[in-house]
């Protein structure tokens, strides 16, 4: 992983600054060596020299980044066996691809749980991964879950009994934190495609995180028990819209409402499902009308495996067959190596082919010795280091999710390196704390079970440790740094206070919601003296407005949804601004010049001053009101993105010169020189995906032409289309009622932010005019 993206400790809030247009991509930015060497004093000092000595003989052994035959080489027996057997998955998808009805067939088929209860059953008792009442009534993913199970592989006649630790996300792209922090820690996903719609909009966006995280996956076509289900089709646009080699393993028998089971086709055995939840799994002879798509889709799979491995590939050139172990593999190491994914198929729904993908996670998905973890080591100037999973070694961990339980804040954590055991002390790298271990708990759904330790390589959570998301833990010894997960910035603000008297439970609703999601923003605006609350999408704030009311008891009202403008400028020009005031005694004098000009989406500010005209400190000064006045544009009160600010001339005056003069000179000479840019209002564009019934396809074209908007493509299904369109976010407020209402309640849409452009002249007239009329009033 590039250390590019590391959440260095020490700059936790200002690390990472965003340019909206390259949302995707983090930027990295100064941090002032005056603040790493104060904040590497604060850390916790080994106890004695031996001890130091002996961690310093170990860092220089495992200095720098090993290869992961050298790691693998060196591990322990038992750490081998051990870690051979275990799995770190994630179940991602698209919304509705039956994320969650997997994860519980896969509970019920490893003894995890006893009966089978359906996201939106008629039983009332909802998917066991499903814990929030929130979820249950929904009959949506809002917290990814996590939990454990156990599988017994039969290999070459022998049980092998395998470890999963297993996280269920959400598909809504408005709870995405929740898919990146479980991508973070994972080693293999399944990522599941329904095989009626195939590759949709959410299916790229988890697509675009797997890669960000390196994760590799085998992917799961399911839904082959519904109407229109074509599996073809949907191997088709995992090659071409997800750009990775991509091949069937199994082919269906039956399909729709025939579908009885899958022909492996690398064993070339039928497996057919019996029993009342198809826990009995038979093989039979392949039925002799399919031997010859058998045969078609085995020589695809070979030839697909010949582009992405070299052993397959000589195999190939030679004319000869590969065994099916040559096959198996072949597909582990093109896996692994990120180059293919595997692609089974079934119906989780209809109890159908959920066993062979187990089966596949042990055989094509890497165990957490075979994936390479790299920290960054703050004694040796952030050097990049391995982490060997070696439970010898010094502890480190890395909390990736906060969740707040009945006995307090619960963290879960994974372990990279050594083990962590119940009573030892942990110390959080980014603030030195150190933190006795009272509990040590493995976690199923909402339910824990206790443990005394836990070793490399696995997924625990404890209590009562003061942190933050992606902060990292160790044992002391070592002062490791491990890269943080990427936060997107939030599209969309409410302004909320509660009905009645706040007795409390407001403010710590959320300070805990903010604490639990990066994605969830708190602040209070000073002008309209309102708190602002910010997220992901419309619904990812209803649902925190919702558990304020269920969780603390605490009704709230929200204001009118607000849209986050930004403000941009299109002209370059010169600047000579002299801020002067006497009043009795030393008074404030600065004079800087230079240039305004636009940038890239982001703000810069430069210095060409020469011979000393204007010293270092006051200079940082400068930069300190340039920062100030971006927050804040003169134009609309917005955040300022795109502007270069360079000094190059000004001058100072022997008393009345300070800090503060050059601040304030900073602040006022960029608004004065914004204004004279030709400033504009940029506004937020969404990425828009409609999925609704082929019969509504006119509709929903009015709809979005009604809005402005921009389709980009449209994908028609046999029984479905999906429109994707570019979309300003101000045009797509309360979009899902009338999307409801003119599709017969059958239409779903996301929302992504793409990117900022410019809004409509007439809108950014009625902005400018609204703030005018609030500065007026302000005044008055």
């Amino acid at each position: 992983m590039s250390p590019l993206r590391t959440l260095v400790p020490w700059a936790a809030p200002a690390l990472f600054t965003r340019s909206c247009a390259h949302a995707s991509r983090p930027l990295f930015t100064h941090v002032l060596p005056a603040t790493r060497s104060n904040f590497i004093k604060q850390l916790p000092r080994l106890q004695s020299t031996a001890a130091a000595e002996a961690v310093s003989d170990e860092t220089e052994q495992g200095a720098g980044v090993q290869p992961q035959e050298d790691i693998l080489a060196k591990l322990a027996p038992e750490d081998a066996q051990r870690l051979s057997l275990m799995r770190n998955i994630g179940i991602s998808a698209h919304i509705d691809s039956g994320k969650t009805t997997f994860t519980e067939r896969v509970l019920y088929y490893t003894g995890r749980i006893k009966a089978i209860h359906e996201v939106r059953g008629k039983d009332n008792v909802g998917a066991k991964m499903d814990s929030m009442d929130l979820e249950r009534e929904k009959g949506i993913t809002i917290q990814s879950a996590a939990t454990y199970c156990d599988w017994d592989k039969v290999e070459n006649g022998e049980t092998k009994k395998y470890h999963f630790n297993l996280i269920d996300t959400p598909g809504h792209i408005d709870f995405t934190i929740e898919v990146e922090r479980a991508l973070r820690v994972l080693d293999g996903a399944v990522l599941v495609v329904c095989a009626v719609s195939g590759v949709q909009s959410q299916t790229i966006t988890v697509d675009r995180q797997m890669r960000r995280y390196n994760v590799p996956r085998i992917t799961f076509i399911n839904k082959m028990d519904r109407m229109g289900a074509n599996p073809w089709r949907a191997i088709e646009q995992v090659n071409q819209k997800l750009k990775i080699a991509a091949a069937a393993v199994q082919v269906p028998i039956g399909r729709e409402e025939n579908l009885e089971g899958v022909v492996d086709i690398i064993n070339r055995k039928a497996l057919y499902h019996e029993g009342n939840r198809g826990e009995t799994i038979v093989e039979k002879d392949v039925p002799s009308e399919l031997n010859d798509i058998v045969e078609e889709k085995r020589g695809v799979l070979i030839e697909t495996l010949a582009d992405v491995d070299d052993e397959i590939a000589e195999i190939f050139l030679n004319e000869e067959v590969p065994s099916p172990e040559q096959i198996v593999a072949a597909i582990r190491r093109a896996t692994i190596a990120r180059k293919f994914t595997p692609v089974l198929m079934g119906s989780a729904l209809a109890n159908k082919s959920v066993q062979p993908v187990l089966d596949a996670v042990c055989d094509y998905l890497p165990n957490p010795a075979e994936v390479s973890n790299v920290a960054l080591d703050l004694a040796r100037s952030e050097a990049p280091v391995s982490l060997p999973p070696y439970s010898d070694l010094p502890f480190v961990g890395l909390a990736f999710k906060l969740e707040e339980g009945k006995f307090g804040q619960l963290t879960y954590v994974r372990v990279y390196q050594g083990m962590i055991k119940k009573g030892m002390n942990i110390v959080n790298t980014r603030t030195g704390k150190r933190t006795k271990l009272a509990r040590l708990v493995r976690m199923h759904s909402n339910e824990m079970e206790d443990v005394t330790e836990v070793h490399s390589g696995e997924i625990c959570a404890t209590f009562g440790v003061d942190c933050s998301s992606g902060d990292t833990f160790t044992d002391g010894q070592l002062e490791y740094a491990m890269t943080s997960m990427f936060v997107p910035e939030p599209v969309i603000s409410l302004s909320i206070a509660p009905k009645s008297r706040d007795n409390g439970n407001f403010s710590k609703a959320i300070n805990r919601f903010q604490k639990e999601d990066p994605t969830f923003r708190v602040h209070f605006d000073s002008e309209s003296k309102e708190t602002v609350i910010s997220g992901m999408g419309e619904l990812h704030l209803e649902i925190y407005v919702e558990r304020m009311r269920r969780e603390y008891n605490v009704d709230c009202v929200t204001g009118m949804p607000q849209v986050a403008y930004r403000e941009a400028i299109l002209d370059e020009v010169n600047f000579d601004y002299t801020h002067k005031r006497q009043s009795g005694g030393a008074g404030q004098y600065a004079k800087i010049m230079g240039i305004l000009s636009p940038a890239d989406a982001e703000n810069i500010f430069e210095s060409e001053i020469v011979g000393g005209k204007i010293p270092e400190k006051y200079l940082a000064a400068v930069q300190k009101g340039f920062e100030e006045a971006c927050e804040k544009g003169p134009l609309i009160g917005h955040k300022v993105l795109g502007a270069r600010m360079l000094v190059n001339d000004g001058a100072i005056h022997v008393v009345d010169s300070s800090e503060l003069s050059f601040r304030t000179a900073g602040y006022w000479g960029f608004r004065e020189a914004f204004m004279r840019s030709r400033p504009v209002v940029l506004e937020p564009i969404m990425d828009v995906a409609i999925t609704a019934p082929l019969e509504f396809q006119g509709s929903v074209i009015g709809l979005m032409n009604k809005r402005n908007a921009t389709i980009t493509d449209t994908d028609v299904g046999s029984d479905e289309f999906t429109l994707h369109a570019e979309c300003s976010l101000n045009q797509m407020f309360g979009f899902a009622t009338i999307l409801r209402a003119n599709t017969q309640g059958k239409g779903e849409f996301t929302l992504e932010f793409k990117h900022y452009a410019q809004a409509p002249p007439q809108l950014q007239k009625d902005l400018v005019a609204e703030f005018q009329k609030k500065l007026k009033e302000k005044q008055t």
